[in-house]
């Protein structure tokens, strides 16, 4: 679990203490170490794919206690602690958080930059300072993608099981499974063996994707006994790989039973999961809007020096 920004604040005050220069590799790795922030956890990625979360909070804790003149950049990626810093850890603090932070006139100004720091609220049950801009517009991407997802798959019920059976190719393909040409297709509705889809990887159709494509309530679940009929109908067709993608969801059982097949690699799709990949790989989405955020480039000052 990455800490959030607000709950840095000590551990890298607690870093600076010695009144040496940190460069950003040096004070991100001390922090990790302190407060027991794994190698894997600090791999973890934004879920914008816009960088790093261990990262991108601790940049915005080193922000915040600059604000309150905590710390200070003596050059560009390296941090330091002041006296004022020095001053509120000597009187050993068990939390530093932004509560304590508005006890600086810098950092009220901060907050409330028109200036009238006796307008200055808290709004009850809600400490909006909690979050920087970086995790409202993270809180805000996650929303409207769960609400697009909704919509899609709602777009997606409205159309008849051989629409949905075209559109599971068809996002195969644009993923990147089979991407020769005419490398996708849909069995015939009738006598179809319990195939719905077939994407030939390669020319001569030695390696092929088998698909089973359900188009069921999305409230409904998809238990164990469909998923062994499917194995079934891939071993009739002497296949290693299959892929099952409803509108609805999948049971625990179903899941297990998927997983412990050998012979045969089983993925399951269930209809959210498949919504996400369609807004992923734009298929049946369009962008609406792109906004671009940006950041200072290091290499450019460091060249100019």
């Amino acid at each position: 679990m990455i800490p959030k920004y607000n709950e840095m604040y000590k551990a890298l005050l607690e870093t600076l203490k010695d009144k040496k220069e940190y460069s950003t590799k040096e004070y991100r790795n001390k922090v990790a170490k302190l407060m027991n922030i794994s190698d894997e956890e600090r791999e973890i990625l934004l879920d914008s794919g816009g960088g790093n979360k261990y990262n991108t909070a601790l940049n915005w804790t080193s922000v915040y206690l600059k604000k309150a003149k905590l710390i200070e950049s003596t050059k560009r990626g390296v941090l330091k602690i002041t006296e004022r810093g020095l001053e509120l850890l000597a009187t050993n603090p068990n939390v530093i958080d932004n509560h304590t932070l508005k006890n600086y006139e810098e950092f009220r100004e901060f907050l409330n930059p028109k200036g009238n720091n006796k307008e200055f609220k808290e709004e009850k049950g809600q400490n909006i300072e909690e979050e920087t801009p970086q995790d409202i517009l993270e809180k805000s991407f996650n929303k409207i993608n769960k609400i697009l997802q909704e919509e899609v798959l709602e777009e997606v019920m409205r159309k008849d099981p051989y629409f949905f059976e075209s559109l599971v190719v068809k996002l195969l393909q644009k993923i990147g499974y089979g991407t020769l040409k005419n490398s996708g297709k849909v069995t015939k509705k009738n006598n179809d063996e319990g195939i719905d889809g077939i994407i030939n990887q390669d020319k001569l159709g030695f390696d092929c994707i088998y698909i089973q494509a359900k188009k069921w309530d999305k409230d409904s679940t998809v238990s164990r006994p469909e998923i062994q009929k499917f194995v079934g109908a891939l071993a009739g067709q002497g296949a290693t790989k299959g892929l099952f993608i409803t509108t609805a969801k999948f049971s625990d059982g179903a899941r297990e039973y998927s997983q412990k097949q050998h012979t045969t690699k089983i993925v399951l799709i269930d209809g959210m999961e498949l919504a996400k990949l369609m807004i992923e790989y734009n298929l049946g989405v369009s962008v609406e809007n792109v906004y671009e955020i940006k950041k200072i480039d290091s290499d450019f000052f460091e060249e100019l020096d």
